[in-house]
């Protein structure tokens, strides 16, 4: 016969494991916070020196203002190498204790900061010299055609508009000629990041730059192989079609036409083969004055970023173009080389939409959650705006052109910018199975690899006989590594926010004047910050995780 429990007993030995759990949570909840506040008063101060002096080098180039930069970057890093500190934010994390969720959500990011820097500072320290002695030679590496030196702006001019294949090939073969100055410490680079992350435990550093981002690297990779199935087809009838185009613009048959035929340094643009030639409505237009208006419109006002901006080419200065946030306090930077022309028109409008992000984030979450819930949510946003420069609905709307000629060019744009989606699409896939192999195997023949991808996703043949580290003229690949996969799944929640926003926010879908844009988009992606992870907050934000539904339904189907 079973004995009974005295209910008295048992409601007792509940309440004690009751108050023991709560003093466990009280506890481990008091040692994270007393963590954190020295953690901020040190790490704050940092963050800050890291990205002022990685601006300064941005702008000027010279050896001093990157040697600067590199001993910020170094000292933040060092920081997070402390075995001491990791310790005690292990054995927080492993109590399980800590149930408030703003408090977990930091301690989760910045438990992953602190495992990735569990190396020696050795390590470090030559990764941020190897990385340094690179950026120089981007930097300072001008392409020389005939003698005459050009900038990226001016190769890019002589793609897209040069009728002469003897031209196109020099200007082509010319930009490719920085591969060799940089490849070979790029493969040192590679594997000096492969040993920091087997030091800790992972494959390589691909695998352990998405881990310790919150993404798994088998689902990205299925996302792409699905994206891969979803764009075939279409990219292949639409190659077709720009292969016709260019036949017959430089009077040669489709097999003859090489890669500097396709109006760029790597064919990540989509050429203009459509009659609307954008590029002609904002020859005399002003891109910065038009973004204010209409970031303004939407009550996103943004002239406080762009009044600490470096918008304009200038010598020695990076040619790309980036937004920075300075201190997550409201100094929010971009820094481009702006023309008045449609590539530069989506770039600004790009670079501006990380900006808003950025600038208008809650000044009351703690220092940690002041970000994007991912880096890919706050791509998302920046392409969302960028598709809007070759949107002719959105360039009536901004008084750049009339409603007939809105209307003639409608239909070529939309052409246009599905052309844009599918190349883009193809030339991200290049770039991430490219770095993905690249990591898991250094010492293969990576100029063969780099054509392999080029020739698969893209559908553009080698040219005869080449053997080059095309794949090195890339900056993304040495100084941005295992990032790019982010624009293209940027895209995908791009369509998937436009849609909500289309649908149950505004009907105007140019958005020009609509506050209302401002108001959700600060509302449920930009003042939550990193305080969800980036499915929640996506969810959240649209009542679907992310989805490829939109960015098919948009470009594809």
């Amino acid at each position: 016969m079973k004995k009974k429990l005295n209910p008295i007993v048992v409601s007792g030995l509940t309440l004690t494991l009751l108050m023991s759990c709560a003093t466990k949570q009280e506890k481990m909840e008091s040692r994270l916070k007393e963590f954190l506040t020295e953690y901020d008063a040190k790490v704050i101060p940092l963050y800050k020196e890291s990205a002022i002096t990685s601006w300064n080098a941005n702008i000027t180039g010279t050896d001093a203002d990157l040697a600067k930069s590199e001993q910020a970057a170094f000292k933040f890093d060092k920081y997070y190498t402390d075995k001491k500190a990791f310790a005690e934010l292990k054995e927080i994390k492993e109590s399980n204790a800590v149930k408030d969720p703003i408090l977990l959500r930091q301690l989760d990011l910045i438990y992953d900061s602190y495992l990735g820097k569990q190396v020696d500072t050795i390590l470090i320290s030559q990764k941020l010299r190897m990385e340094t002695e690179i950026n120089k030679k981007y930097l300072n590496f001008r392409v020389k055609v005939n003698e005459k030196v050009l900038s990226d702006n001016q190769v890019e001019d002589i793609l897209k508009n040069s009728k002469s294949s003897a031209e196109l090939q020099a200007a082509w073969e010319a930009h490719k000629q920085l591969g060799p100055t940089v490849a070979d410490e790029i493969i040192q680079l590679v594997k000096h990041r492969n040993l920091i992350a087997k030091n800790l435990g992972f494959s390589n550093y691909h695998e352990m730059s998405l881990k310790l981002s919150g993404q798994d690297p088998a689902e990205v990779t299925a996302t792409f192989d699905e994206l891969d199935n979803l764009t075939r087809a279409n990219f292949a009838q639409l190659k077709g079609q720009i292969d016709e185009y260019f036949a017959k613009r430089f009077r040669i048959k489709t097999s003859e036409l090489q890669p500097w035929h396709y109006q760029g340094r790597f064919f990540q643009e989509a050429p203009e083969i459509y009659p609307s030639n954008v590029d002609q409505y904002y020859k005399n237009q002003d891109p910065v004055k038009l973004v204010s208006a209409f970031y303004s419109g939407i009550g996103l006002p943004v002239d406080a970023i762009l009044a600490k901006s470096d918008l304009y080419e200038k010598p020695g200065k990076n040619q790309h173009a980036f937004c920075t946030d300075i201190d997550r306090s409201g100094d929010v930077r971009t820094l481009d080389n702006i023309r008045p022309d449609s590539y530069w028109m989506n770039t600004i409008l790009h670079e501006l939409g990380h900006g808003v992000y950025s600038y208008y984030n809650d000044m009351n979450l703690p220092f940690t959650l002041r970000d994007a819930a991912h880096t890919f949510t706050t791509e998302a946003i920046a392409n969302m705006f960028g598709r809007m420069a070759i949107n002719p609905l959105w360039m009536q709307n901004m008084a750049i052109i009339d409603a007939k000629e809105s209307g003639k060019i409608a239909e070529d744009c939309r052409k246009s910018l599905r052309l844009q989606m599918m190349v883009f699409s193809r030339w991200a896939q290049v770039m991430y199975r490219f770095e993905k192999s690249m990591y898991e195997n250094p010492d293969q023949d990576l100029n063969q690899l780099w054509w392999n991808m080029v020739e698969k996703y893209q559908m553009i043949k080698k040219p005869e006989g080449r053997n080059m580290p095309d794949w090195a003229t890339k900056i993304h690949i040495a100084l941005y590594p295992c990032y790019y996969h982010n624009y293209l799944l940027g895209d995908l929640l791009a369509s998937q926010i436009y849609n909500y926003i289309t649908t149950k926010v505004t009907k105007n879908r140019s958005l020009v004047g609509e506050k209302a844009v401002g108001n959700y988009l600060k509302e449920q992606i930009f003042i939550p910050g990193a305080r969800y992870s980036w499915n929640g907050m996506i969810e959240k934000a649209t009542g679907e995780k992310l989805t490829a539904k939109y960015y098919a339904k948009q470009f594809v189907e």
